[in-house]
This record gives C-alpha cells, sequence and structure tokens, in this order.
C-alpha cells in the first residue's frame, strides 16, 4: 500500500472533522437524494403539465421527474465505494477487517433511525392516516415490520404489492444491509485481492443480465438483490482499485470526463441509451458513478480539492442523504395533500417543489441533529469504544 498516499487519503477522506469531507463525493450523493425527492414528487405532480412545459423542453421536466431509480443505483456505487474505502483506511487492508466493529458500525449508523422511522409509521397505521394504511390483501402491519428489520422488504413488495411509499422506501436498504451482513466475512475467508476481486468483478458485471433475467415482475425488476449487489460491488471494487494505484493527473481528469458525460448521458437521454444497450445502460451508469468517485478521491489526494461555488445546499443534502431519503415522504405527502387542498391547479404545481426541497431539508436537518448523530456517537462509544468526531469519524457509506 502506498503509505503517503494512503496518509493523504485519510487527511482527505477520512478520521477527522467535518472539513474532511470529500466535497465532490457529497455533491455527487445530494444529486442523487434530490433526484429520488423529484422523483416522488413527480409521480403526483408532475413537471410536464406545470407552466413550466412552456418555458423549458418536456423531456428535461421528464428528466427531472423520472431518474429515482438511477439515482438509487448511484447511491449503491457510492455506498461501496465509501464503505470498503473507510474499512481499507481503517484496518489497513480488507483481510484485516475487525467484523464486531464493522458490523457495530453500520448497526450505529444505520438502526436508530430506522427503528424511529418503523415506529412513527407503526403508529399512523393504527391511527389508520391515509397515505401510511397498509391495506393490499396479503400485508399486515407485523409482516411489515418483519420484512423491515430482516431485510427482505424488496422480496415481501415483489410478493405481495408496493407498500405505501414510507415504507417503500426501505427497499434499497434491504439491498444494502443484506451485502454487508456478508462483505467482512468474504474479506476473510478469501483474504487477498486477488482472490476477492473476481467474484467482485462478475457480480459487478453481471448487473445487464440479472436485470434482464427479471423481465415480467414489474417490482422484482426495480428491487431485487442481485442488480442492486451488482452496483455495490462496483464501489468496493473502486475503492480497492483507489487504495492500490495512483494515476497520472491527466488520467484522473480523464476518468472525470468520462464518468460526467456517461452519468449525463444516462441522466438526461436514457431512454437513448435502452434503445442501444437495453438492460445494459444501467452498467454505463454505475461505471460512470465509479469513474466519478475516483476521479474525486484521487484529486483530493493529489491536493486539487476545490468545491465548486454555489453548490454548497448540494452538498449538505448528501451530508444528510440517509436521513432525507428515510423522510422525504412525510414531506411529499403533506406538500401534494397541501396541493390538492389549495385547488390542485396542474399549471402552478412546479411552484410546490420548492416548499417542498426545504422541508426534506429542514426534516432531514433535525433528525441528523437530535436522533442520528447523537444514537450515533452512544452507540459507537459502547460497542465500539470510540466516538465519532464532528459529524462522523469518516466519510459515512
Amino acid at each position: 500500500m502506498r503509505e503517503a498516499v494512503h496518509a493523504a487519503g485519510t487527511k482527505v477522506m477520512g478520521a477527522g472533522d467535518a472539513g474532511s469531507r470529500n466535497p465532490g463525493i457529497d455533491a455527487l450523493r445530494g444529486l442523487a437524494i434530490v433526484l429520488v425527492v423529484f422523483n416522488h414528487l413527480g409521480l403526483r405532480i408532475p413537471l410536464e403539465k406545470t407552466a413550466l412545459a412552456g418555458v423549458l423542453p418536456t423531456w428535461l421536466l421528464n428528466r427531472l421527474n423520472w431518474n429515482g431509480y438511477e439515482a438509487v443505483y448511484v447511491f449503491f456505487v457510492i455506498s461501496g465505494f465509501l464503505i470498503a474505502g473507510n474499512a481499507l483506511r481503517r484496518w489497513g487492508s480488507l483481510a484485516a477487517i475487525d467484523v464486531r466493529a464493522f458490523y457495530a458500525r453500520r448497526f450505529a449508523r444505520i438502526v436508530p433511525c430506522l427503528l424511529a422511522l418503523l415506529a412513527v409509521l407503526s403508529v399512523l397505521h393504527l391511527l389508520g392516516l391515509p397515505d401510511y394504511v397498509i391495506h393490499r390483501a396479503g400485508q399486515s402491519l407485523p409482516r411489515a415490520l418483519l420484512s423491515a428489520l430482516g431485510l427482505h422488504l424488496n422480496w415481501y413488495e415483489a410478493r405481495t404489492g408496493y407498500l405505501p411509499g414510507n415504507w417503500d422506501v426501505l427497499w434499497s436498504l434491504s439491498i444494502e444491509e443484506a451485502f454487508y451482513l456478508g462483505f467482512p466475512l468474504a474479506c476473510l475467508l478469501l483474504r487477498r485481492r486477488t482472490l476477492l476481486a473476481p467474484p467482485l468483478v462478475l457480480l459487478a458485471l453481471s448487473l445487464p443480465w440479472t436485470r434482464a433475467a427479471l423481465h415480467g415482475n414489474e417490482i422484482w425488476l426495480e428491487k431485487a438483490y442481485l442488480p442492486g449487489m451488482a452496483a455495490i460491488a462496483t464501489g468496493v471494487l473502486g475503492a480497492l482499485l483507489a487504495d492500490a494505484w495512483q494515476p497520472p493527473r491527466r488520467t484522473v481528469m480523464l476518468l472525470g470526463w468520462l464518468g460526467a458525460v456517461g452519468l449525463g448521458a444516462v441522466l438526461l437521454d436514457g431512454g437513448a441509451l435502452w434503445h442501444w444497450l437495453r438492460d445494459g445502460y444501467m452498467l454505463v451508469l454505475t461505471l460512470s458513478s465509479l469513474c466519478l468517485l475516483l476521479c474525486f478521491r484521487w484529486r483530493a489526494e493529489l491536493g486539487a480539492v476545490s468545491p465548486l461555488r454555489g453548490l454548497g445546499w448540494l452538498r449538505a443534502w448528501g451530508r444528510m442523504s440517509y436521513e432525507i431519503y428515510l423522510t422525504h415522504m412525510f414531506v411529499v405527502y403533506a406538500v401534494v395533500r397541501a396541493y390538492r387542498a389549495w385547488g390542485g391547479d396542474p399549471a402552478q404545481g412546479w411552484l410546490w417543489y420548492l416548499p417542498a426541497l426545504g422541508l426534506c431539508w429542514l426534516l432531514g436537518a433535525t433528525v441528523e441533529r437530535w436522533l442520528s448523530v447523537p444514537c450515533e456517537r452512544w452507540l459507537r462509544s459502547r460497542l465500539v469504544g470510540v466516538a465519532p468526531r464532528g459529524r462522523m469519524g469518516m466519510q459515512p457509506g
């Protein structure tokens, strides 16, 4: 391992205060969570039916509304990249990973907000509030709770149908945490990178074929384990590459441009890519996201970190992406009900996006300050023996 570069990477993305975060990664994650919110708003207040259609092209408005699924896959790649990268900086190699500490850190980060969300949703269901009642045939509150805590909510929805929106967002968490249950064990079993990398490569490249095999079940096509895990594996491979190699500056910049063009092509004209590549367009998405992550990481190691002005709000969204992701549907439902109570004029629908975004950020910040960070700090101090400094000891996955 490259000791000098390793130390530089730790300073930029490792243990330290909030200033140690990588601004590029935060901005990419912020873009992803904004697209998720736009998607869930667009299902109820489509931008193409608002007055903006007279100012902006319809294809652009549609892309703003219908990239939520692709945004989750960007999250998957970022997650694998950050969690594997943090493990490499923390323990030196994946073969030396401390399984107990790894699980304890994941528990401290994920479980407090998840339990709070499930408790609130259970109360709202029992109170019979519209938008929160589980009502489909074959579904029940106990079974929904079991599926969320047992990391198979995606499978449960594939069998019984969509759950209410606040429950539905947990499908991605089922995939992520199922992957991380096995990840440290695979690292200890295979130990060498030469043994760990080939199965990760096969999993990462399997994405188009695992998706293609699922056509016929709309929900399972979107939420099956293997396609999501393929995206996470892509991020893990990127972390291994970033730890083992420091390319020249020109290569870093080329990767950045390739990533930006590829991601832009998927987000702005995914239909054309689908026409030519079918399910392969998702591989373009994951590999482009990885190129950007490698560029951000290596630029930081080269000392070329320069956050773009005007994007501070987007980086803030990225820092709170987990909290916003879990809670944004409360805001979406409230805003949509207010919009309809106000008359539901489609032409004015775009005006409701601005307060929705502000409320999503405010709710996420509240959860972060009063629940997520205090609980994580308390749990880490008891389960791991150290409490993170600042927002997080390392940039969180």
